[in-house]
């Protein structure tokens, strides 16, 4: 389209009634055209593959979702990560992907990552007691 003017571009495409001057917005114009015209007769936009089918990403978030890294003979955390899951990724798929990768492709998935929060041990029963009657020792100790 070299040699035309923005208007004449838009007439031969049938942009519409509003023509962008510069090429920019054009251009946007041309692809966003290119691309509907495409899916309306059913071929994908061009563009990489993923690196993983849609039925290994589900598999990655049930995996996420129902176990621990633990139980798959990970032995250093009790929850995931992305250094592990791209690990179990790479083992499992024999795909080397980001951890950056993993990240966004679980939040699309509608999952986020939390910070796991601690649980207090439940006390001896025996042992507050007899913490509690030292520490009535001390006050009458301090109040005489």
């Amino acid at each position: 389209m070299e040699g035309y003017l923005g208007k004449e571009v838009a007439s031969m495409v049938n942009v519409g009634q509003r023509v962008p001057t510069n090429r920019f917005p054009l251009c946007v114009a041309v692809q966003r055209r290119r691309s509907g015209v495409l899916a309306s007769i059913g071929i994908s936009p061009p563009g990489r593959e993923p690196f993983l089918t849609e039925e290994q990403q589900e598999e990655i978030k049930q995996l996420v979702l129902t176990t621990t890294p633990v139980e798959l003979g990970w032995d250093v955390a009790s929850a995931w990560n992305t250094k592990l899951l791209q690990s179990d990724v790479e083992k499992h798929f024999g795909v080397c992907i980001s951890r950056e990768a993993l990240r966004k492709l679980l939040h699309r998935k509608g999952l986020s990552w939390t910070r796991p929060a601690y649980t207090l041990a439940k006390g001896d029963p025996d042992r507050q007691k007899n913490f509690e009657k030292q520490i009535d020792f001390l006050k009458k100790l301090n109040g005489s």
